[in-house]
């Protein structure tokens, strides 16, 4: 099944594209339309270009001066950085992650350079949604769903139906054959 996505939608799309949010199918929509639409694959560049200039123009502090921050806590938090962002993490790890940004200047560096990304990834997508008058993000996904549900039909149906067509056609070919036999006859009177 192939389906495709008009430039509007794979704009809408944008943001949670450069992400990573989109689930696999999505994903390779908004690639094969890309591969064939240079207005969009231009567009998603100067967005990436963008991101790249904006990250790159954040503070930057000597590595050499980094070095003495770099503890066996702050590799941890390294670690549990995305998870922590994305609130994937229990209560006891979240304060735990929390008390290293605070105490650690590297690891507070680092949490605000994501903050930064996240609040510059969500303004394009903001600026990306008011420049078009629909939404077509829920629309592209529900109509995903509503083929993919739409093309597995339920096997026990699939198995029902060839039972109850095999039944049909044998006893239509008793009854056929009985006929031509001579073992049943019909009779009309008037």
């Amino acid at each position: 099944m192939h389906q495709e996505l008009t430039c509007n939608q794979v704009n809408a799309l944008m943001s949670f594209y450069l992400e990573d949010k989109l689930n696999e199918t999505l994903k390779q929509y908004v690639e094969i339309h890309l591969q064939h639409c240079p207005k969009c694959k231009k567009r998603i560049e100067q967005l990436k270009d963008l991101i790249n200039k904006n990250i790159k123009q954040l503070p930057k502090k000597e590595e050499d001066s980094n070095e003495q921050f770099i503890t066996p806590q702050y590799i941890e938090f390294k670690k549990n950085l995305s998870a922590y962002i994305d609130n994937e993490l229990n209560d006891e790890e979240n304060i735990r992650i929390k008390k290293i940004s605070i105490s650690n200047p590297l690891a507070r560096q680092d949490l605000e350079k994501i903050y930064t990304y996240k609040k510059l990834i969500h303004n394009a997508f903001e600026k990306t949604r008011t420049d078009f008058k629909e939404d077509y993000t829920k629309s592209v996904i529900d109509n995903i769903a509503r083929q993919e549900v739409t093309n597995d039909k339920d096997p026990f149906i699939k198995l029902i139906s060839t039972f109850s067509a095999t039944i049909l056609f044998l006893i239509l070919s008793l009854i056929w054959f009985s006929i031509e036999t001579g073992m049943i006859k019909f009779s009309f009177h008037y």
